[in-house]
Protein backbone atom coordinates (compact mmCIF):
# COMPACT_ATOMS: atom_id res chain seq x y z
CA UNK A 1 0.00 0.00 0.00
CA UNK A 2 0.94 3.71 -0.70
CA UNK A 3 2.25 5.05 2.64
CA UNK A 4 2.41 8.72 2.69
CA UNK A 5 4.86 10.42 4.57
CA UNK A 6 3.34 13.56 6.38
CA UNK A 7 5.69 16.23 7.89
CA UNK A 8 3.04 17.49 9.55
CA UNK A 9 3.35 16.89 13.15
CA UNK A 10 0.35 15.11 14.68
CA UNK A 11 -0.54 17.27 16.72
CA UNK A 12 -1.18 20.11 14.13
CA UNK A 13 -2.91 17.88 11.22
CA UNK A 14 -6.34 19.09 10.70
CA UNK A 15 -8.10 15.63 11.34
CA UNK A 16 -6.11 15.08 14.70
CA UNK A 17 -7.12 19.11 15.87
CA UNK A 18 -11.16 18.02 14.75
CA UNK A 19 -10.82 14.81 16.95
CA UNK A 20 -9.53 17.18 20.17
CA UNK A 21 -11.76 19.57 20.19
CA UNK A 22 -14.73 17.09 19.33
CA UNK A 23 -13.54 15.71 22.97
CA UNK A 24 -12.80 18.74 24.50
CA UNK A 25 -15.61 19.49 27.18
CA UNK A 26 -16.58 23.01 26.10
CA UNK A 27 -16.15 23.32 22.37
CA UNK A 28 -17.80 19.72 22.02
CA UNK A 29 -21.08 20.90 23.38
CA UNK A 30 -22.67 21.53 20.16
CA UNK A 31 -22.17 17.84 19.09
CA UNK A 32 -24.11 17.04 21.62
CA UNK A 33 -27.89 16.23 21.37
CA UNK A 34 -30.08 20.03 21.10
CA UNK A 35 -31.69 19.87 24.05
CA UNK A 36 -29.12 18.67 25.95
CA UNK A 37 -26.49 21.73 24.29
CA UNK A 38 -29.89 23.90 25.12
CA UNK A 39 -29.62 22.54 28.82
CA UNK A 40 -26.43 23.83 29.43
CA UNK A 41 -26.67 27.16 27.96
CA UNK A 42 -29.15 27.92 29.85
CA UNK A 43 -27.77 26.40 33.12
CA UNK A 44 -24.81 28.41 32.74
CA UNK A 45 -26.90 31.63 31.88
CA UNK A 46 -28.84 30.60 35.42
CA UNK A 47 -25.30 30.00 37.16
CA UNK A 48 -24.32 33.62 35.88
CA UNK A 49 -27.64 35.64 36.71
CA UNK A 50 -26.67 35.61 40.62
CA UNK A 51 -23.40 37.53 40.38
CA UNK A 52 -25.09 39.62 37.58
CA UNK A 53 -28.54 40.25 40.70
CA UNK A 54 -25.84 41.20 43.22
CA UNK A 55 -24.08 44.13 41.18
CA UNK A 56 -27.03 45.26 39.27
CA UNK A 57 -28.15 45.80 43.10
CA UNK A 58 -25.83 48.28 43.73
CA UNK A 59 -27.83 50.39 41.48
CA UNK A 60 -30.52 52.59 43.48
CA UNK A 61 -32.83 52.99 40.44
CA UNK A 62 -32.43 49.14 40.30
CA UNK A 63 -32.70 48.52 44.32
CA UNK A 64 -36.33 50.57 44.19
CA UNK A 65 -37.76 48.72 40.96
CA UNK A 66 -37.64 45.09 41.33
CA UNK A 67 -39.39 44.17 37.85
CA UNK A 68 -36.35 46.39 36.25
CA UNK A 69 -33.79 44.42 38.53
CA UNK A 70 -34.72 41.36 37.26
CA UNK A 71 -34.80 42.13 33.37
CA UNK A 72 -31.81 44.35 33.99
CA UNK A 73 -29.86 41.01 35.66
CA UNK A 74 -31.18 38.22 33.21
CA UNK A 75 -30.60 40.24 29.83
CA UNK A 76 -27.34 41.66 30.96
CA UNK A 77 -26.54 37.84 32.41
CA UNK A 78 -26.90 36.29 28.63
CA UNK A 79 -23.65 37.92 28.04
CA UNK A 80 -22.06 34.69 28.93
CA UNK A 81 -23.39 31.69 27.11
CA UNK A 82 -23.13 34.49 24.17
CA UNK A 83 -19.46 34.42 24.81
CA UNK A 84 -19.60 30.78 25.32
CA UNK A 85 -21.30 30.64 21.99
CA UNK A 86 -18.45 32.68 20.15
CA UNK A 87 -15.72 30.96 21.57
CA UNK A 88 -17.13 27.66 20.01
CA UNK A 89 -17.73 29.20 16.93
CA UNK A 90 -14.30 30.38 16.66
CA UNK A 91 -12.83 27.23 17.17
CA UNK A 92 -15.20 25.21 14.56
CA UNK A 93 -14.43 28.50 12.01
CA UNK A 94 -10.72 27.18 12.91
CA UNK A 95 -11.29 23.66 12.13
CA UNK A 96 -13.16 24.20 9.25
CA UNK A 97 -10.32 25.86 7.55
CA UNK A 98 -7.97 23.66 8.01
CA UNK A 99 -10.55 20.79 7.18
CA UNK A 100 -11.20 23.35 3.66
CA UNK A 101 -8.01 24.19 2.90
CA UNK A 102 -5.70 21.97 0.15
CA UNK A 103 -2.53 23.01 1.83
CA UNK A 104 -1.51 22.71 5.75
CA UNK A 105 0.50 25.04 7.62
CA UNK A 106 2.51 24.19 10.63
CA UNK A 107 5.72 24.98 12.73
CA UNK A 108 8.22 21.93 13.54
CA UNK A 109 9.30 23.54 16.40
CA UNK A 110 8.49 26.24 18.86
CA UNK A 111 9.88 29.15 17.05
CA UNK A 112 8.43 30.50 14.19
CA UNK A 113 9.74 28.16 11.60
CA UNK A 114 6.22 28.07 9.62
CA UNK A 115 6.14 25.61 7.03
CA UNK A 116 3.31 24.52 4.13
CA UNK A 117 2.71 21.11 3.03
CA UNK A 118 -0.05 20.33 0.70
CA UNK A 119 -2.53 17.34 1.54
CA UNK A 120 -2.73 14.56 -0.87
CA UNK A 121 -6.21 14.00 -2.96
CA UNK A 122 -7.51 11.60 -0.25
CA UNK A 123 -6.83 13.12 2.78
CA UNK A 124 -8.49 16.35 1.21
CA UNK A 125 -11.58 13.95 -0.32
CA UNK A 126 -11.76 12.87 3.22
CA UNK A 127 -11.22 16.37 5.01
CA UNK A 128 -13.61 18.31 3.00
CA UNK A 129 -16.54 15.51 3.56
CA UNK A 130 -15.98 16.16 7.42
CA UNK A 131 -15.69 19.46 7.09
CA UNK A 132 -18.98 20.00 4.58
CA UNK A 133 -21.06 17.01 6.74
CA UNK A 134 -19.84 17.73 10.71
CA UNK A 135 -18.68 21.00 10.91
CA UNK A 136 -20.54 22.92 8.74
CA UNK A 137 -23.83 22.23 9.86
CA UNK A 138 -22.79 23.00 13.66
CA UNK A 139 -21.26 26.76 12.71
CA UNK A 140 -24.55 27.34 11.52
CA UNK A 141 -26.30 26.27 14.10
CA UNK A 142 -24.02 28.45 16.32
CA UNK A 143 -24.53 31.24 14.34
CA UNK A 144 -28.15 31.16 14.31
CA UNK A 145 -28.44 30.99 17.94
CA UNK A 146 -25.98 33.84 18.71
CA UNK A 147 -27.77 35.89 16.43
CA UNK A 148 -30.83 35.19 18.15
CA UNK A 149 -29.35 35.41 21.65
CA UNK A 150 -27.90 39.02 20.29
CA UNK A 151 -30.95 40.24 19.10
CA UNK A 152 -32.66 39.12 22.00
CA UNK A 153 -29.98 41.31 23.67
CA UNK A 154 -30.42 44.42 21.58
CA UNK A 155 -33.91 44.64 22.07
CA UNK A 156 -33.91 43.98 25.76
CA UNK A 157 -31.62 46.70 25.72
CA UNK A 158 -33.95 48.93 23.56
CA UNK A 159 -36.62 48.50 25.92
CA UNK A 160 -34.53 48.78 29.33
CA UNK A 161 -33.64 52.62 28.18
CA UNK A 162 -36.64 53.83 26.21
CA UNK A 163 -38.65 52.51 29.25
CA UNK A 164 -36.17 54.02 31.70
CA UNK A 165 -36.91 57.18 30.53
Amino acid sequence: MNKIICPVPESQRPLNEFNNIRNSWLISWPFLERNIFYRKLTVCWLFITPVSLTISYGSNHLKNNIFELLFVSLTVSLAFPILLLIRQWLSWTYIYKRLNSEKIEYEESGWYDGQIWEKPINWRAKDLLIAQNQIKPILNHLEVIIILLVSVVIVSLLFIFLGMN
